[in-house]
């Protein structure tokens, strides 16, 4: 027999509550049944997010959601800052490139932060600079960026602060309007515990400001069309319906659990696997360690490729392993959405054995042992 556990940074697990509720009756999306659905929905998407700006939905990836930034808030020619210290950093940049942005890379090697000072210098080398954009979590690498920090910096200047939070929201601390964060994009498939298939933004009036002045063409993207509608509690285009039923019963499992329990949670269960890590003699890659997703180097003489392979095909848990440069390099752990501790002492269980058939010793048990130690202990405070 053989049971399948998935601990990759999305898509992740899906409760049976919101599965079951993507499997209710598909209604017609233009009539005030769909409308009371979704108007309840963006409320709670709102908390989810922190915020009390509009919060729209597409039918899409997060990818998308980070191109309707890119082409709702510029025109050709605009000058903006990317933050980049791994491949998601760097689709920023990808995005701008193609619609005719110049974008000034601000850059970190992988594995390390861009800081805020770096930020705040770039910002005053390019004056015009008409938004920042930046990761919460760089899944890639398992960095967590300094958001807070960046925030303040940016509300200095007339730039908007746009976070790719698809991975890191409800994993990773994130208060959008505490923190003045202007616009905040995020997908279905990770810390929200849905399939892959919606994705999210929240805008500020600074960014709706922003956005009234672009002129890179949009259609199904726009989000002048997107906010006029949910005014009315619909979509401008036909909505993955079954979806967004199952989207209500994600943020009800979030809101009912509370968002700080939500955010403690991951940190506690990410402090587990970072302990487990160390305890075997393994190195923790990101040197600011996001929750969201713990990426752990390849110990010296394994084959990096083979160690999520093995786990998935004969063990039946399913990691990540590195990207780009970093591919065989480092493999990745993600206790996201609805994991608990079992989980965790599960994968853990299925990487002692992976890395003894691989032959890298590990004593039996030393890594689930330190991770229940941590899990049984207050986190610490940076974490």
């Amino acid at each position: 027999m053989k049971k399948s556990l998935v601990l990759a940074p999305g898509p992740t697990q899906v409760p049976p509550e919101v599965l079951a509720a993507t499997a209710k009756p598909t209604i017609h999306h233009r009539t005030p049944q769909f409308e009371t659905l979704f108007g309840e929905v963006s409320c709670k998407l709102c908390d989810v997010f922190q915020t009390k700006s509009p919060v729209v939905i597409f039918s899409a990836s997060g990818t998308g959601a980070m191109e309707s930034a890119v082409v709702n808030l510029l025109s050709a020619g605009d000058t903006v800052l990317t933050v980049e210290a791994g491949k998601f950093g760097e689709r920023w940049g990808e995005l701008c490139k193609a619609f005719g942005v110049n974008s000034v890379a601000v850059k970190a090697e992988y594995g390390e932060v861009v800081t805020a000072a770096q930020v705040e210098a770039a910002l005053r080398a390019n004056p015009g600079a008409k938004a920042v954009f930046a990761t919460l979590c760089e899944t890639s690498t398992g960095v967590l960026s300094p958001i807070e920090e960046f925030a303040k910096v940016v509300a200095k200047s007339e730039a908007v602060l746009v976070v790719d939070g698809v991975s890191g929201l409800a994993a990773d601390v994130l208060r959008t309007d505490a923190w003045g964060v202007d616009v905040v994009i995020a997908g279905s498939q990770k810390a929200l515990m849905m399939p892959p298939g919606l994705a999210f933004a929240a805008i500020s009036e600074k960014a709706q400001g922003l956005m009234a002045r672009s002129k890179l063409p949009k259609y199904y993207w726009s989000w002048p069309k997107a906010i006029k509608n949910l005014r009315d509690n619909t979509t401008a285009y036909t909505p993955a319906v079954n979806m967004i039923y199952g989207l209500a019963a994600a943020c009800d499992m979030l809101l009912a659990e509370g968002m700080e329990s939500v955010w403690a949670r991951h940190a506690r269960l990410a402090h587990a696997m970072r302990a487990a890590a160390q305890a075997i003699g393994l190195e923790i890659f990101a040197k600011a360690p996001s929750n969201t997703v713990t990426s752990i180097r390849v110990p010296a003489g394994v084959d990096g490729g083979k160690i999520p392979k093995i786990m998935r095909d004969k063990h039946g848990v399913t990691i990540a392993g590195g990207q780009g440069t970093m591919k065989g390099n480092i493999f990745r752990f993600a206790a996201l959405g609805w994991c608990n501790d079992f989980d965790v002492t599960t994968a853990l269980t299925a990487l002692e054995y992976t890395l003894n058939e691989l032959g890298h010793a590990v004593e039996p048990g030393k890594a689930v042992s330190a991770a229940i130690a941590a899990m049984q202990s207050p986190v610490p405070a940076a974490v």
